[in-house]
C-alpha cells in the first residue's frame, strides 16, 4: 500500500491539532444543541400541552 500511495502527486499530513479541533467542534455543537433543547423544555408549560391534546 505504501508504494501505491507514493503514486499520488499531492500529500498532506494530518497532525493531532486537526483531530483535536474537529473533536472540540463536535462537542461544542452537541452541547449547544442539547442546551437549546433543554431550555425549550424548561420553558414549556406542561399544562398547556396536556390541555391541547
Amino acid at each position: 500500500m505504501h508504494r501505491w500511495l507514493q503514486d499520488f502527486e499531492y500529500r498532506i499530513t494530518i497532525t493531532w491539532p486537526v483531530f483535536a479541533l474537529a473533536g472540540a467542534l463536535a462537542i461544542l455543537i452537541a452541547l449547544l444543541t442539547i442546551s437549546v433543547q433543554a431550555i425549550k423544555a424548561s420553558l414549556a408549560n406542561p399544562v398547556n400541552s396536556l390541555r391541547n391534546e
